[in-house]
């Protein structure tokens, strides 16, 4: 059994790191330290936005998928979020503005 990493604790290493990489970041939603889930949503300056989802593969692995596609609109995400918080009161949503719209994650992204 491996140990993870409460949500608190990752969301800041993951601000930090996106920071430190010059992009901004924002805590749209504070959820709960110990083990929420995760949503980023990356927010391109075309108007567009990317939302990455943390799931666990059959094998164990953690990885991101979107659950909206490459490229879906601000209006789409929030009604996603909105959605997803329904379901889970405990959520976390972050959102990381970046020129190259990378998501800063170490997980690979399928």
């Amino acid at each position: 059994m491996s140990a993870r990493l409460k949500t608190g604790f990752y969301v800041r290493a993951l601000m930090r790191r996106a920071e430190i990489g010059g992009a901004s970041v924002y805590v749209v939603r504070r959820g709960a330290e110990e083990a929420g889930a995760l949503i980023l949503k990356l927010a391109r300056a075309d108007g567009h936005c990317t939302v990455l989802s943390r799931a666990t593969r059959g094998d164990g692995e953690r990885v991101w998928i979107k659950p909206l596609g490459d490229a879906s609109d601000y209006a789409a995400a929030t009604k996603f979020f909105e959605k997803q918080i329904r379901f889970d009161p405990d959520l976390w949503i972050v959102e990381i503005e970046d020129r190259d719209g990378r998501a800063f994650v170490d997980e690979p992204i399928v």
